[in-house]
Parts: C-alpha cells; structure tokens; sequence
C-alpha cells in the first residue's frame, strides 16, 4: 500500500500499529495525516457529525482498497476514570439517535443484530470448547433462560468496542469516538452495558443513565445484565482460543459476580 498511496516526496508514511496492521501516519513538516486501508464505508457520516476527526479525502487503489485520510488531532486517550462523564454518555446518546448513522448503516445491508442472534453467537463459539467452567456455563444458562424476555424498540447504531481505548479527546476538549469496524445495529444497550459494568461503580448507575437520557428501570437492568454477560463470554472465548490464560481467568472472575446478580433477578422475579 505504501508505494501505491503515492503523496509526494515530501511526505513520510509509517505504519500506526494496532492488529490489523491497516492504520498510517503521513507526515509532512507541520503536516500530519491519519490514513486507514478499508475503514468504515459511513465515515463520511461519523465525520460530517463531528465523531470522528474530520474525513480530508478518500483514495482508491489499483488493488481496489479505499484508502481515507483524517485530520490528525493532538490529543489523548481517556482514561479509565474519565469514561463516567456526562460528556461520554452524551456523545453516545448522539450516536444511537443519529438517523444519518443508521441510514447509512442500513443501505450497506447489515442485519439487525437481535438478542436472538447474539445468544448464537455465543453458542457458536462454545461449542469449540467441550470442557468449560461451572461460571461459564451458568452464565450461559442465564442467557439461554432469558433471551426470551430481551426485547427493544430503538434501534440504533452501536460501536461494539466501547474502550477506553477508542476515546480521543483533543486539545480543544472535544470528545471523538474512533475504530468503527465492528459497528452493528441493535439494541443501544449493547453498548451502554460493557461501558457500566466497565467503568461506572454500580451506586453511580442511576447518575449516568439519567446523564444519557434513561431511567433505570428492572427491564433496563435486566437488559444491562443479559448483554454484559453475552460481551464477555465473546470475550472469553477470544482469549481461550489465542492463549491468553491471564485475560481469561480476570473475565472468569466478572462472571462470578454477574452469576450472583444472575440469581438475584430470578429471586426477585425479573426473569
């Protein structure tokens, strides 16, 4: 890619790390740039409403990968700490109301990502590990025993990754949310869900959901909960196949804890 993207002598491109070895930086004195092989085909969306830092232009090469460049900022990732703000919750509330975004998602042809298909998706990834903990598979009797009682009338473009990580905030203080790879519509709580049980004490819940714009109903809850555990089994399973003992047995341990609220929703008569 790098000798077909051609900018100018001027210009030093270098790859920007990550996984999937797909992100650039250009540099030209004063000048830098962030180039991405085949991102998101509704950037042009995200940037027209101020999510992403701004789309300069998009190339094709001859091999028939798009190549966008964005405005480089100066700024920093969140910190763990700083995902509590009402400033997150209200950028997220403009992204899962945004009908630009689920327009565009829409003409590209993704299904909905139902309650019903995520459950799937788990169950696919179980089944390539025979011999599994009690934690996980109660967790996943949970969701097998509830998923009938998931449901949702807002349909809404969700991120998939909401990590700290993907957080910029620059030095003019305005908040981005990057990498939209992974974006499906679905239930907004999709979201919402790893982003709490991530990076919001439980006693701050009621604050944070209120700063988005919901109340913090027992059908909210259970919605919360059921998608937390759906996440993370996802999660666990990726870390099972490639090795990573150390993740896994940390998302183990989260599961013990959203077993035992588990339990209490049944108890309580919420599922």
């Amino acid at each position: 890619m790098l000798q077909q993207l051609y900018l100018g002598d001027e210009w030093e491109i270098k790859p920007a790390g990550g996984q999937t070895g797909e992100a650039y930086f250009a540099c030209s004195g004063e000048q830098k740039l962030f180039l991405k092989r085949n991102s998101s085909p509704f950037i042009a969306v995200l940037s027209a409403e101020g999510i992403v830092p701004r789309l300069l232009w998009t190339k094709r090469l001859e091999t028939g990968d798009v190549v966008t460049a964005q405005r480089w900022l100066k700024g920093r990732e969140l910190r763990r700490n700083e995902m509590k703000s009402s400033a997150v919750a209200q950028l997220l509330r403009k992204i899962h109301r945004s009908e630009a975004l689920l327009g565009m998602l829409k003409r590209l042809g993704k299904k909905t990502l139902t309650p019903v298909a995520l459950l799937e998706r788990v169950a696919n990834k179980k089944r390539a590990f025979p011999f599994i903990s009690e934690v996980v598979e109660n967790a996943f009797c949970f969701l097998q025993h509830s998923v009938d009682e998931i449901s949702f009338t807002e349909h809404a473009v969700c991120h998939s990754d909401i990590n700290h990580n993907n957080w910029l905030l620059n030095e003019e203080g305005h908040l981005y949310l990057i990498d939209w790879d992974n974006a499906v519509e679905a239930d907004p709580v999709l979201d919402i869900s790893m982003l709490l049980y991530q990076y919001v004490d439980k006693s701050d819940w009621r604050n944070w959901l209120k700063s988005y714009g919901l109340d913090c109903t027992p059908d909210l809850k259970l919605r919360l909960h059921w998608y937390s555990i759906a996440q993370i089994l996802l999660l666990l399973f990726g870390f099972w196949k490639n090795g990573e003992s150390s993740q896994a047995e940390r998302l183990e341990k989260d599961l013990m804890f959203l077993n035992r609220d588990a339990l209490s929703m049944r108890m309580t008569g919420l599922t």
